[in-house]
């Protein structure tokens, strides 16, 4: 349902070309970094066998479950900073940031000991019956790697308001540093130590604290536009219930999103090795197929929430559009790379011959149908978020996940016997229907209420 009126362009635009470009770049690169650094990790470790890359494959599975949930923490507190400033509320905005990494550092912390006293039943009860070597590798990489929990929250909340403020280029410069002391670690852990996953997991560990320690010192520059003063700190359970709105279910899309993930990765492991390697594989690249639509959701976020809070319906769909259409155009510059080069890339993974011609088709259905349904599936969603609509999101992402990745998985994967094939065709199905009903509920327009936009 359009409104003419609230299509007329604004006087004056928020964000110009030129701060887009500010914002967007760097996290481009920053995501990219992350991509490229995950597949070297994977690269890395494959030199340590199939049994290593598998379990450290399936670990990361359950990892990004928790990482997802902290992300959505983040996004909770991003978007209420960004509505603050929006609305020139500069004080709130300060103060809620701190209620956010305390908060987000409390959690991790519980789920930290959590998780690295119980990994062997998580491990059993997330993957079932794995080949000995692989459930070995798997706890020893849990082990270690549960200690970056509460770094990665620091890290995801600085990091989310550092973009709130456009200083996108702070996080890039962080990331890179951060990224280097993993790729060397990685480096030296593999072919000098000959450490196997503790190679892996040590580096990464030890590079998500530099990153967390640094942000968080740079927070408290009292210079930026939102800071951080721990000497100011009190607990407020409004600020926080206010983060949580948009936190807890955008944390629970996101950790059911995961878990569901986990679960697919469940069933692939019940098809043997080569079919865990080849998706561990072939998840690794998909993520670099969709560095741009990945950038432009933190970018959705950060400018949305910023036109919400400045009560500006028109820009709210301007930049709706503009976004998810910068969003395309860098998912196909991205996903046609990987196509092209999918074969020489492949090669530098060390696999066997049935693994790699596996990995080729999983990553040819993900990138294939990314460029056509990722960025409204994925990105397009952001804009509701950002306008306080995570209810809806958070109903439409864990239905299509368990109606039709999940089901489709046991039917196609398990029961008519298509493998990793037939639940890679179920996640092109679940991305159909977000695509879908997110459109709908666009143009049905609920969302102007959520964001307290005149209707």
């Amino acid at each position: 349902m359009k409104n003419k009126r609230a299509e007329t362009p604004s006087v004056s635009r928020l964000f110009s070309n030129h701060d887009l470009r500010l914002l967007i770049l760097p996290l481009i690169f920053e995501q990219a970094l992350a991509i490229t650094v995950g597949m070297a990790d994977t690269m890395m470790v494959s030199n340590a066998g199939e049994a290593a890359v598998s379990g450290v494959s399936l670990v990361d599975m359950f990892n990004n479950l928790i990482f997802a949930v902290l992300a959505a923490l983040a996004t909770g507190g991003a978007v209420v900073s960004s509505q603050f400033l929006g609305a020139k509320k500069r004080e709130e905005a300060c103060h809620s940031v701190m209620q956010l990494i305390v908060s987000a550092l409390l959690i991790t912390v519980i789920v930290t000991a959590l998780v690295f006293t119980c990994k062997r039943p998580i491990i059993r009860l997330f993957f079932g019956s794995i080949e000995q070597d692989v459930f070995d590798a798997a706890v020893l990489y849990m082990a270690i790697s549960a200690f970056s929990y509460p770094f990665l929250a620091v890290y995801n909340a600085c990091a989310a308001i550092f973009r709130v403020m456009n200083k996108t280029n702070v996080t890039l410069k962080v990331s890179i540093v951060m990224n280097l002391i993993n790729v060397v670690g990685n480096a030296i852990g593999i072919f000098v130590l000959h450490a196997g996953v503790v190679g892996v997991a040590v580096p990464s560990l030890l590079s998500r604290a530099f990153a967390a320690i640094v942000l968080y010192v740079l927070l408290r520059n009292p210079e930026l536009e939102i800071h951080i003063d721990p000497g100011k700190f009190r607990f407020d359970p409004g600020m926080i219930r206010r983060i949580y709105f948009i936190g807890i279910p955008s944390g629970i899309e996101n950790g059911i999103f995961q878990l569901g993930r986990v679960i697919v990765v469940s069933i692939i492991s019940g098809f043997g090795t080569t079919q865990i390697a080849a998706n561990g594989v072939a998840n690794s690249l998909d993520g670099m197929g969709v560095i741009g639509g990945q950038a432009m959701n933190l970018a959705m976020i950060a400018v949305i929430g910023r036109c919400v809070g400045a009560g500006d319906e028109s820009q709210v769909r301007y930049y709706t559009r503009k976004l998810t259409l910068y969003a395309y155009g860098l998912t196909f510059l991205f996903g046609g790379f990987i196509l092209i080069f999918l074969r020489p890339i492949l090669s530098l993974y060390g696999l066997s011959a049935e693994t790699e011609a596996l990995s080729f088709i999983l990553v040819s259905i993900h990138t294939g149908f990314a460029m056509l349904l990722w960025p409204m599936a994925f990105t397009f969603p952001n804009m509701l978020r950002a306008c306080n609509d995570v209810r809806f999101t958070m109903g439409i992402s864990i239905f299509s996940m368990w109606a039709f990745r999940i089901c489709l998985s046991v039917i196609l994967g398990q029961r008519m016997g298509y493998g990793a094939i037939g639940v890679w065709i179920g996640m092109v199905v679940d991305w159909v229907f977000r695509t879908i009903c997110f459109a709908a509920r666009y143009r049905q327009g609920a969302w102007r209420k959520m964001a307290g936009l005149k209707v």
